[in-house]
């Protein structure tokens, strides 16, 4: 390729001047390959389009064979086009055959050219076809030729999306009973059910002006809209006072650190400078963010690109003036908010008396978005995919946070059933309230402790609408998750000491962090493991890293000053890690002390036990510990060597097993012989039937979450303690692979609500 004829603006002014012509989309689209193969000196300009079926087409070429056009196909992922449209990245290649990726198309008659440049064809952050230009002579395109080639694209995409090229997405849903009823699977973000009508949130602006008359101008554009941002930013962050005990502003500081990046501005300008307008060059640098981070194996920093996209969006809304959907005065009641993807930000734009539900194209458990519509109690589905293309704005739609399931046009029937299902849960709620301030004692007299786990200081007032105990599980790792780097001394003081102010004096159980397997921390590196549960994760990290460990512990002392403080170590294997800890504890108390800080009034350490080794060293670790606590999920999943998040084994291994609360009988009766206090954290306490199981073999004190408390409440006080075990003793011995269904006859039997 020689020197392009003609400069990208004036390539640009002719592609917007081809939209505007008459003619078919086939006749305006053959003139446009033309246009760009002439304005780049090439021999060969193809455009391939991404189909729904994920298969690119070749709709238009100047210089390979016309028959080839809508016959030439290639999937995703297949040749040269197929791996551009796959990853979102150019190809800039001397000698196209050499390429591992290569694939020869006869019908195309192309092997005649040698040198290759292919770019994505993007929209909305999405790779929507390719565009591909080759020569003869072998050569290497220059930076400036692949960056002419990329700018035209981005215009390619308008272009594509105004003369009807693109189609619809493909259908991604059953039918249901009802024509035009659709049901779609995704990802619970936030439990609860939500009724009512779709309000497509689009942050997406249409930008009619791409090619910059006075560069000058559009950089004193993008100056002015950046200083407005950040002013936006700052407002918000500020002005949402029911969030701002810590974990919701760190994910608002987040958004603001990018609002100040240097790299993301300057990136800004320098596109502005290749002749795109203010609003066109944020399109075209977000287009490129979300291509590369889509490809980093990092999961926190390819959900960080959902904050970086709310940015852009709220940029591209003050460069054009464009109200955001969250500003319409006009939203109904019971808005159903649908949306590819969505800031924490932006979420929190909305009227949330009018927010009944989320639905995500994107987003899991771990984005800012998801913690966020927690904290609000709205529940959220994530990975919906193809909603967005389903859903009509207005459509009645239903939202099942706990299955995960979307409704999309439901039938009359099914309404009724969901929204009789709503009514049923407010009646049991306000039921379970009632029993808030009553006694967890069974019919028998024993008393059980009912605790809350938490994480984050948004869960903390369910400590007191529960009428739980305390807080059994406290999971530190939740905030140094969501920080953008290791928390500072200051900032663990000042959560935990939140943590403690607002549990009001009830007891709450710190624990260590819990780091490893499925929980990260992408700014601590951590080695590639070939069993990552089963490895270099939790108090074996601490122990080696004491530097961590021992500031978190002075965190806590010190935000403990004059009040308890009870302390946890997860992940505990043999007695000797205990020991370290703990003198590792002590160390930091004294240390403390000789340097004249107050202390907390009592200190408590505490072990887990959720490694099935343990449970044949409690004689000697209960001694000396202060309490101890059964991890059930890991040790459930330990005692049968099943991953409990693998779904070819849910279910198989039932923790009503006589082996599992065989195991937790074992750890009750050693805790009586040595006087010290068991609870219980983990999924089993919060569901009745599972914790009537743990109440007949005798533990008295659980933690769960706080959903739980009411309805397993409920069961406490209808069941006989003495009357279960006796009923349960037989039942452990007899090998059978779980008493599920006889715990149940039991309680049908006996009026024990379950």
């Amino acid at each position: 390729m020689l020197k392009t004829a003609l400069g990208p603006r004036v390539l640009l002014r002719r592609l917007r001047e081809v939209m505007a012509e008459p003619g078919t989309a086939q006749v305006r689209l053959d003139r446009i390959v033309k246009m760009i193969a002439s304005n780049m000196v090439a021999e060969v300009c193809s455009v391939y389009v991404l189909r729904p079926d994920k298969v690119l087409e070749l709709y238009a070429t100047e210089g390979l064979k016309s028959e080839a056009v809508h016959k030439s196909q290639l999937k995703v992922g297949e040749g040269l086009v197929g791996l551009i449209g796959e990853q979102a990245i150019g190809l800039n290649l001397t000698e196209a055959v050499d390429h591992p990726s290569f694939k020869y198309l006869p019908e195309t008659g192309e092997e005649l050219f040698h040198s290759f440049l292919g770019v994505p064809i993007m929209r909305g952050g999405s790779v929507i076809g390719v565009l591909v230009v080759q020569n003869k002579t072998r050569r290497h395109y220059t930076e400036e030729e692949e960056e002419a080639l990329q700018t035209t694209a981005m215009v390619l995409a308008e272009v594509l999306a105004g003369i009807g090229i693109l189609g619809a997405a493909p259908d991604l849903v059953s039918e249901g009973p009802e024509k035009g009823t659709a049901v779609l699977k995704s990802d619970s973000l936030a439990e609860g059910v939500a009724l009512g009508h779709a309000v497509l949130h689009e942050p997406r602006v249409r930008i009619q002006n791409m090619i910059a008359e006075s560069i000058p101008l559009e950089l004193a554009r993008i100056d002015e809209a950046i200083a407005s941002l950040r002013s936006e930013v700052d407002k918000l962050l500020a002005g949402h006072e029911a969030l701002d005990a810590g974990d919701s502003n760190d994910i608002l500081e987040t958004v603001r650190m990018f609002a100040h990046d240097k790299g993301w501005l300057g990136r800004l300008k320098e596109t502005v400078r290749t002749g795109l307008t203010a609003e066109a060059a944020v399109e075209r640098v977000q287009n490129d963010n979300r291509a590369r981070m889509s490809r980093t194996p990092d999961p926190y920093l390819r959900e960080r690109m959902h904050d970086l996209d709310d940015l852009s969006n709220r940029l591209l809304r003050g460069l054009t003036g464009t109200v955001a959907t969250a500003s319409r005065t006009d939203l109904p009641a019971n808005t159903i908010i649908v949306a590819r993807n969505m800031g924490p930000a932006e979420l929190l734009d909305y009227d949330r008396s009018k927010i009944r539900g989320v639905i995500l194209e994107e987003g899991g458990k771990t984005s800012h978005v998801a913690i966020v519509a927690r904290a609000l109690g709205i529940p959220a589905v994530g990975q919906a995919e193809g909603v967005v293309n389903l859903v009509d704005e207005g459509n009645a739609i239903i939202v099942d946070g706990g299955t995960g399931e979307i409704f999309i046009r439901p039938s009359s029937e099914l309404e009724k059933s969901y929204a009789e299902k709503v009514r049923f849960q407010a009646s049991k709620q306000a039921r379970f309230k009632a029993l808030r301030e009553m006694p967890s004692i069974t019919k028998d007299g024993q008393q059980v402790t009912l605790n809350i786990n938490a994480g984050l200081v948004v869960d903390m007032p369910h400590l007191h609408e529960s009428g739980a105990a305390g807080v059994g599980l406290y999971r530190t790792e939740l905030h140094f998750m969501m920080a953008n780097r290791f928390p500072r001394l200051s900032s663990q003081i000042k959560h935990y000491k939140s943590i403690l102010d607002q549990a009001g004096g009830k007891p709450v159980v710190f624990r260590t962090l819990d780091i490893g397997a499925d929980k990260t921390l992408h700014y601590l590196r951590q080695p590639r493991e070939e069993n990552p549960a089963l490895g270099w994760r939790s108090i074996r990290m601490a122990l080696e890293r004491p530097a961590l460990f021992n500031l978190q512990v002075r965190a806590m002392m010190l935000a403990a000053a004059g009040d308890d403080l009870k302390i946890m170590f997860p992940m505990i294997a043999d007695v000797q890690e205990y020991e370290v800890a703990r003198d590792l504890v002590f160390k930091e108390r004294n240390w403390l002390k000789a340097r004249g800080h107050p202390l907390p009034k009592s200190l408590k350490l505490g072990a887990m036990i959720e490694i099935p080794s343990l449970l044949w060293q409690l004689d000697n670790l209960l001694p000396m510990v202060d309490f101890a606590s059964v991890g059930s999920n890991d040790l459930v999943q330990f005692l049968f060597a099943a991953d409990r998040g693998n779904p070819k084994l849910a279910g198989r291994y039932d923790p009503l097993s006589p082996a599992a609360l065989g195991a937790m009988r074992m750890i009750v009766e050693k805790g009586k012989k040595h006087g010290k206090t068991v609870t219980l954290c983990g999924e089993l306490g919060g569901r009745p039937l599972e914790a009537m199981g743990l109440i007949g073999v005798g533990l008295t004190s659980m933690s769960m979450v706080p959903s739980g408390i009411g309805p397993v409440k409920a069961m406490i006080r209808s069941v006989d303690q003495a009357k279960l075990w006796d009923f349960m003793q037989p039942l452990l011995e007899s090998g059978k692979h779980s008493i599920r269904a006889d715990l149940a006859n039991f309680a049908k039997d006996n009026g024990v609500e379950i």
